[in-house]
């Protein structure tokens, strides 16, 4: 297995725009990817945890792969597919759609609520490799998921170094995990998951790094990523630092529905979130508007 070519950079875990009836606007999808690829974003994936995966029907999944596959700028991007589902059979119809749609990558969490095992869990991702003809990404994100992967399994082991994954996300802190996963593989693309742990993942090998609030942070992360690559790295931790400011306060009001109300701000309208994602109050916007400002 060779390393993939051109798979570094910024990736933004792009969010689902609604319209104000909550139907996906792939319209607002499309003006996201505008803006955001002339930021200094390397490419996107779609129907991640920002897109509020589990809140979208089989349908709207679907349509979400094919507005991002139809963009009109999608030669000079890259696409990496959220094919995840607890069940086996529904995220290899989300692989085979992002095969015929030519993404150029898929990604799946590890199958959970069930506590599966690690060979089951192995056993998955190497149907949806041979089901589909895409390199596949681990999307490791143990606080969500609850599955804790076992990288000295041999079933785990096997997967990460024979081929059937091409790469991981690790949204984790644990990034020694993540070095140890390089360290068995370097043949893998590894991407940091955590925004507000971005520098510490790339001394330790990260390639790049796909992330949620990158849907209008990536001016500040690609002055993060100059001041990494200048060895800067006095300037590249208070720079972190004012990414971390923002990240505390989005959390702190609720994660998607800040980063949503954050670009209608900026002037593009992605309506709100799904419930139970909650609404924001006034207080909680102006705070995050506040924060947003001073760091950004």
């Amino acid at each position: 297995m060779q390393k993939m070519q051109n798979m570094g950079g910024f990736f933004v875990a792009a969010i689902t725009p609604f319209d104000a009836e909550g139907r996906f606007n792939p319209k607002a999808l499309h003006a996201l990817m505008d803006r955001t690829i002339a930021q200094g974003a390397a490419g996107f994936l779609i129907g991640g945890s920002s897109a509020e995966c589990p809140l979208l029907t089989h349908r709207e999944r679907i349509d979400g792969l094919m507005a991002a596959a139809h963009y009109e700028g999608r030669a000079g991007t890259k696409l990496i597919a959220s094919v995840a589902s607890v069940s086996t059979g529904e995220a290899l119809e989300y692989a085979k759609a992002a095969e015929t749609l030519k993404y150029d990558a898929m990604i799946s969490t590890a199958p959970y609520y069930y506590k599966f095992g690690m060979k089951q869990i192995a056993a998955y991702f190497v149907k949806l490799r041979s089901h589909a003809d895409l390199p596949l990404f681990l999307y490791n994100f143990p606080g969500n998921t609850g599955v804790e992967i076992d990288i000295g399994d041999p079933y785990i082991r096997g997967m990460l170094t024979d081929g059937t994954i091409a790469g991981v996300k690790q949204t984790s802190l644990n990034l020694y995990q993540m070095e140890r996963m390089k360290a068995l593989n370097d043949r893998l693309v590894i991407y940091g998951g955590y925004d507000e742990v971005y520098i510490g993942a790339r001394m330790l090998g990260a390639d790049g790094a796909i992330g949620s609030t990158f849907n209008f942070t990536l001016p500040l992360f690609t002055k993060i990523e100059a001041a990494y690559a200048q060895k800067d790295y006095t300037l590249a931790q208070a720079l972190q630092t004012r990414a971390n400011n923002i990240m505390q306060a989005l959390v702190s009001c609720s994660l998607f529905p800040s980063i949503k109300h954050i670009l209608a701000v900026q002037g593009l309208d992605v309506g709100g979130c799904r419930e139970p994602f909650p609404a924001l109050t006034d207080a909680q916007k102006a705070y995050i508007e506040r924060v947003v400002a001073e760091n950004l």
